[in-house]
């Protein structure tokens, strides 16, 4: 099976539809990260087939749960998951921050060479941050705990707002420890090929 194919099969067991030029892109972000990869360590990763799994397809598990217009990525490191979102979701403005300048620069220069308009990559602590505007969501994936999340992002979120963070067995503990906010929703995420519990920790603030 080739990548495409197996992209192609991965999105439909997601239940996403995903035009044949958007799954081109997908592919060609997965292959410039194998590219800078070679240089710079941005993901333990290097197998193409398991990049699509670990990477891709786990990103784009989340998708149902960026109902909005805005997103701002925490920790993104290569990029994930704000890049596979913005891809696929051209309309979502996606903010992804790296205090690794390495990293930052990956992806200003993936939304460069892939004609990402809709993604803006800061180098910097998200502490530190402060936009003109802030986020509808906010995403980690394997950012921080979960108390250390809130705390760190509380000033970026909109009233309204939502966390969004993407775990991988249920972190009980962290759930018990958080303060600032309450736990809205706990999403169990299956991402095809992974053979691995997946966990979506949705919270609000107090």
């Amino acid at each position: 099976m080739t990548l495409a194919d197996a992209l192609g099969r991965g999105l439909a067991d997601l239940g996403l539809e995903v035009e044949a030029d958007t799954r081109k892109r997908l592919l060609d972000y997965l292959a410039l990260l194998g590219k800078w990869n070679q240089t710079y360590n941005l993901t333990a990763i290097r197998e193409p087939e398991r990049m699509l799994t670990h990477h891709l397809l786990d990103s784009l598990a989340i998708l149902p749960h960026v109902d909005a217009d805005n997103l701002l990525d925490v920790g993104s490191g290569a990029g994930l998951p704000g890049i596979p979102l913005a891809i696929v979701r051209p309309g979502l403005a996606v903010t992804v921050i790296d205090a690794s300048r390495k990293k930052s620069d990956f992806m200003r220069q993936a939304a460069i060479e892939l004609g990402l308009a809709n993604v803006e990559s800061i180098h910097g602590r998200v502490e530190d941050y402060r936009p003109a505007r802030p986020f509808a969501r906010i995403v980690s994936r394997a950012f921080s705990e979960l108390a250390e999340f809130v705390r760190l992002t509380r000033h970026l979120l909109a009233g309204d707002g939502r966390w969004l963070a993407m775990k991988g067995t249920l972190p009980s503990t962290e759930i018990e420890a958080l303060s600032g906010a309450r736990v809205a929703g706990i999403e169990r995420l299956r991402v095809p090929g992974l053979d691995a519990e997946r966990h979506l920790i949705i919270m609000e603030p107090l």
